[in-house]
């Protein structure tokens, strides 16, 4: 891999202008193909084999009318009443426009007879059940707007109007370009100290900046080819922004070092480009290794965020290893203009006198060291014992958003049951089967614990598959709401069909979040297994090492945790939510844990392999294991911590997303990014180390013969290649 990279680097280098323009066009087509195709995201959850997809694909073939539920448009009157002269032709105007769009099936009005059950009892608010032919993967955003924008009629009458379900959520993507530009703010200020130089701190971010509008805009034209939920992007952007400024960071920092050595300028950046690049190309190997093994979990949601990640770290990459040393060539002499006065540093110090100071501390004292850093992670990890999966919780959305607005609505005018409500479809030998069991199924289902209401059924036309909706009493992210699907599955539906061929599938959305963290649930286990187990075997190629592979992934699961307990107390105990813009706890939306562990654990590995590379390298150079230990802290310490600083500061900024999701991801994320690369890079790493001494570097024979030899920064290549020119 050094010798295709320093040659990349080198052609890049002589050719900047060229792979810099070719960068820009790329840039520029993708981003206006991307914009004129128009967002298609998708909140289906199929899930094969669970209840919620049976009912969905049941219906699908029999009911497709019914398939996906309903879309309600809430509409209230601040003033007098629904049924108000006023607003009752507004109203109708307003169901007929919506009836009179191409990919709507029904829409009844609240005000007429067939619709007097979506009329509070005080008149005040109202909802239009709209039911669409397509379902949340086939809708995109121009087409819920039309539905949104039908309801003019009442606007105009001084209604308020919103409308919720899956034509609610993809209107309800709040921006992220707040917390973009916080985040870059944050990365400039960190980059100049790091630097020293106006001239160094706009690589990164440049380089990041257009490896991430490209990713995105592949990411936006994927919506029309496979479904992608909203959340993607936003999780891409995360990552994609955070990586792309770190992996630059290195790569500039290796050359600003080498160009202070008195290295030949192109020598330098095609150097670069090998050395620190290799150690880029194989961090971001790991990340998206760890990111595309969520597809063994066999969950479509989880496989798509982790497929789309994975895509913005290869683009960040891609730019670093080729468009960084374009330009850098193009900047040649100048990278260290523009200078700014960072107090006795130097910009090209290598490793501060505080770091060495810290890397002696902990080398001289391992053991209390170790114990410290063990301490703090699980008091941090505590929580975790109280983590339960739940879904996203739309109460928690900007009050601006529709899906919010039409939240409250339904929950003042009608109960919280009708913002999630439950479709219980059946399948039947004959009509008379129908006819027979299905009265005595409603009764069973109205008389259950926290039921509201059982509506009508609707039959196809042979009489043999039908369906109804179930209210619960409780908000569809609710414990209560929870028992209610479990006991239904459980014990009334089984008891109501006893004795007859029938089969009845609790489906809906909110029954497919239900079955998806349970399905979560049941495969976590798995995935860490096999994210560690990827991870174990990239490591044991990468430093021929038996020891240090293990203790890699015990700690990464140890920070993990710690992160996983954070994220449990703010959201779900509430410890602090308030400073995060939350009005109270919220749910930990369940992929969010699984989502988090692949992308932790692949980020990192990002800076084990830069401190273990350079303890490796002292450790070959002096064969004194203390020393190496020492030497590689010293010497990456403070790139490793400004990386990290980056991250955390790119992902702390997402917080300021209105979306709890996101607000989940971000704190998640950045808390531990930012325990990883202190308490575990700084201190229990090099601790451990210290204490495994000459072990560390350990491997059996047997295994030294069938592991493969590569070197992840190309010295050997680079020895060698200088050996044979001084020659």
């Amino acid at each position: 891999m050094t010798g295709p990279l320093h040659a990349i680097g080198r052609f890049c280098t002589r050719h900047h202008y060229p792979v810099i323009a070719v960068w820009l066009v790329l840039a520029v087509a993708l981003v206006g193909i991307g914009q004129a195709s128009g967002s298609k995201t998708s909140e289906n959850l199929t899930l094969p084999g669970t209840d919620s997809t049976i009912a969905t694909e049941l219906l699908e073939d029999n009911l497709p009318e019914q398939a996906y539920g309903s879309n309600p448009l809430v509409l209230e009157a601040n003033q007098g009443k629904l049924t108000d002269s006023r607003y009752a032709a507004a109203v109708a105007e307003t169901a007929k426009r919506l009836e009179a769009l191409h990919d709507v099936n029904s829409a009844v009005s609240p005000l007429t007879p067939a619709g007097a059950n979506f009329l509070s009892k005080d008149q005040k608010i109202g909802y239009i059940p709209v039911v669409l032919g397509i379902g949340p993967g086939e809708l995109d955003e121009a087409q819920a707007q039309r539905i949104l924008d039908a309801a003019e009629p009442a606007r105009a009458a001084g209604l308020r109007t919103s409308v919720g379900s899956y034509v609610g959520q993809q209107l309800s993507k709040p921006s992220t370009e707040t917390s973009e530009a916080v985040g870059l703010a944050a990365a400039v200020i960190i980059l100049l100290f790091a630097f020293g130089t106006a001239t160094a701190m706009m690589l990164p971010i440049v380089s990041a900046v257009i490896g991430l509008a490209c990713a995105l805009s592949i990411i936006r034209l994927l919506e029309h080819v496979i479904q992608i939920p909203g959340v993607a992007s936003t999780l891409a952007t995360m990552i994609g922004l955070g990586v792309g400024i770190d992996y630059a960071l290195f790569i500039v920092t290796r050359h600003k070092l080498q160009l202070a050595e008195g290295m030949e300028l192109r020598e330098s950046i095609a150097r670069a480009t090998a050395t620190a690049g290799g150690a880029v190309v194989f961090a971001g190997f790991t990340v998206v290794i760890a990111l595309c093994s969520l597809a063994f979990a066999g969950i479509p949601l989880v496989s798509t965020l982790g497929f789309t990640a994975a895509i913005a770290v290869v683009v960040a990459v891609c730019a670093a290893a080729t468009l960084l040393p374009a330009m850098l060539g193009a900047l040649g002499p100048h990278i260290n203009s523009l200078s700014i006065r960072r107090g006795k540093g130097h910009p090209e110090d290598s490793e501060p006198h505080g770091w060495r100071r810290w890397a002696n501390g902990v080398a001289s004292r391992p053991w209390r060291s170790a114990i410290a850093a063990m301490i703090v992670l699980v008091v941090l990890a505590l929580p975790i014992f109280q983590l339960e999966l739940g879904q996203n919780d739309i109460g928690a959305l900007p009050k601006d958003t529709t899906s919010r607005q039409a939240l409250e609505g339904l929950n003042q005018g009608f109960g919280p049951g009708y913002n999630g409500p439950l479709l219980i479809a059946s399948e039947f030998a004959s009509p008379a089967e129908a006819k027979q069991v299905v009265p005595g199924l409603q009764k069973g289902i109205a008389g259950g614990a926290d039921v509201a209401a059982v509506t009508e059924p609707t039959f196809d036309s042979k009489g043999t598959v039908g369906v109804f909706t179930v209210i619960s009493e409780s908000e569809p992210w609710a414990d209560e709401t929870v028992e209610l699907v479990e006991d239904l599955r459980g014990t009334v539906i089984p008891r109501a069909l006893q004795g007859t061929k029938a089969h009845s599938y609790v489906g809906g959305q909110t029954a497919g979040y239900i079955d998806l963290a349970s399905q979560i649930a049941e495969k976590l286990p798995l995935m860490i297994a096999t994210v560690v187990a990827l991870s174990f075997l990239v490591l044991l190629v990468a430093f021929r090492s038996l020891l240090v592979p293990i203790k890699a992934a015990a700690m990464n699961l140890i920070s993990v945790a710690a992160a996983y307990g954070v994220v449990t107390a703010v959201f779900q105990l509430g410890w602090g939510s308030s400073l995060i813009g939350l009005d109270s706890s919220i749910p930990i939306v369940s992929f969010v844990p699984l989502l988090m562990f692949a992308i932790l654990f692949g980020l990192s590995m990002d800076y084990e392999v830069f401190l273990l590379t350079q303890m490796q390298e002292h450790y070959k150079e002096y064969g004194d294991e203390k020393r190496a230990v020492i030497e590689g802290l010293a010497n990456t310490g403070r790139v490793i911590t400004s990386a990290a600083a980056i991250m955390v500061c790119v992902f702390t900024s997402f917080v300021l997303n209105g979306d709890p999701v996101v607000k989940e991801f971000g704190v998640g994320l950045a808390v531990a990014i930012a325990i990883d690369s202190t308490l575990v890079r700084c201190l229990l790493v090099p601790a451990v180390m210290v204490l495994l001494g000459k072990h560390a570097w350990w491997l059996p024979r047997w295994l030294d013969r069938i592991v493969p030899h590569i070197s992840i920064e190309g010295d050997e290549y680079f020895a060698r290649r200088d050996a044979e020119r001084s020659n």
